[in-house]
């Protein structure tokens, strides 16, 4: 079949000669053929010269980009990306591992298939798809990643419900693609977790602050700490691990500081230093329970367009600025940002303003970003979404 064809305009081939994975609708001059959501189109220069081929949407992210190379020969396309980003996490050392089996097996640009997110959980890929085009393609996808993993893999999941254009218009449902799952208890780092892929957030479990919850447990000992924005309870865990004096873990849905606890209860049955509470996070920072000297802020993504930066840089030096206020002398902040348009530096100045503002000495100590089955296409800095301070308050 022969693939439609997407002329840009004079000038706006720059970023594909950088090799940045998106093509802008305002960047294309004509297109030759009817294209369908997710369908393969070439990518052509104001000179009729081939740039690549990807994925067609009907968004302001028109292309996403799967290769450079116009004779990529796609019928292996899947199978080479998938098991190129297996063996990473295997360099890495990630898929053998005794201590953790939970890891992003693809990280979309960041692994060459723009719009695919995989998570492995202990046997189970789960998968969340951006895109039509990836979509369409499940079937493919689903094989390829049996082929690689082996016996290792023994269900895949298919969460893409919430995050496939809405655009398209698609009654699509969660649903098993492949087998059934052991089990929805994982290992991090010798740490135990429940995995609620059906009905959890993302694809269940933030796999990418696995190696900042391990530092946050290196600061832990002896502390009163403060988990906002809690979620599973992951960075709870690490810190009664550490040796914490008492953990607080919060967060607004009753339903995750159940989760959190249960999670707790794994991997410290009858604790009495642990209490989780179902608050609304700006209600428990004007109102705490204790005199923390640990804070953990890692709270949603307050932006995730443009045109609502500027509200969200204030929600962060709003919330940091409360931190601030409460932490105790020589107290330790881990403070996050998970929103993809707020840059390093935004988020930086956001918590300097905050800091300046309680009038408290303030240094930096760490500067924390995602794990290495993360990566960040060096072509596509917005796939470094992650960005973190631990800070020093006195």
């Amino acid at each position: 079949m022969e693939r439609s064809k997407i002329i840009l305009k004079s000038g706006k081939d720059q970023s594909m000669m950088r090799l940045h994975p998106w093509v802008f609708s305002g960047a294309i001059k004509k297109i030759h053929g009817d294209p369908s959501e997710g369908d393969l189109v070439e990518v052509f220069n104001n000179k009729d010269e081939i740039l690549g081929f990807g994925h067609f949407q009907k968004s302001s992210i028109a292309v996403r980009i799967l290769s450079f190379d116009a004779n990529e020969d796609f019928d292996s396309f899947f199978i080479r990306r998938i098991e190129a980003a297996w063996k990473l996490r295997i360099e890495v050392g990630l898929v053998n591992s005794a201590i953790t089996n939970v890891f992003r097996w693809v990280n979309a640009e960041g692994d060459g298939l723009p719009g695919l997110i995989i998570d492995f959980y202990n046997g189970t890929a789960v998968i969340q798809m951006h895109s039509i085009g990836m979509y369409r393609n499940i079937e493919i996808i689903a094989q390829a990643l049996k082929k690689v993993a082996g016996d290792r893999l023994s269900c895949i999941y298919d969460k893409s419900s919430t995050t496939l254009p809405f655009k398209a218009d698609l009654q699509t449902e969660n649903q098993l693609v492949f087998g059934k799952p052991l089990s929805n208890i994982v290992q991090e780092n010798s740490n135990s977790f429940e995995i609620d892929w059906v009905d959890g957030q993302k694809t269940g479990f933030f796999i990418d602050q696995r190696e900042n919850r391990k530092l946050l447990g290196e600061y832990a000992m002896g502390k009163k700490v403060l988990n906002m924005f809690a979620y599973t309870g992951g960075f709870s865990v690490y810190a009664l691990h550490g040796g914490a004096s008492l953990v607080h873990t919060v967060d607004s849905s009753k339903k995750a500081t159940e989760l959190s606890d249960r999670n707790i209860q794994l991997n410290f049955p009858g604790t009495k230093i642990h209490q989780s509470f179902a608050e609304d996070a700006s209600y428990f920072l004007t109102n705490p329970r204790e005199k923390y000297d640990l804070i953990i802020l890692d709270p949603p993504a307050f932006a995730k367009h443009q045109n609502v930066l500027s509200n969200a840089l204030q929600g962060y030096k709003k919330l940091n600025r409360r931190a601030f206020e409460i932490i105790e002398p020589g107290g330790i902040l881990f403070t996050f940002s998970c929103s993809q348009v707020v840059s390093r530096e935004n988020f930086r100045k956001s918590v300097f303003a905050a800091a300046a503002n309680t009038g408290r000495k303030v240094s930096i100590l760490n500067q924390l970003s995602q794990p290495s089955d993360h990566p960040v296409s060096i072509y596509h800095p917005e796939g470094e979404y992650l960005k973190g301070l631990v800070l020093k308050v006195e």
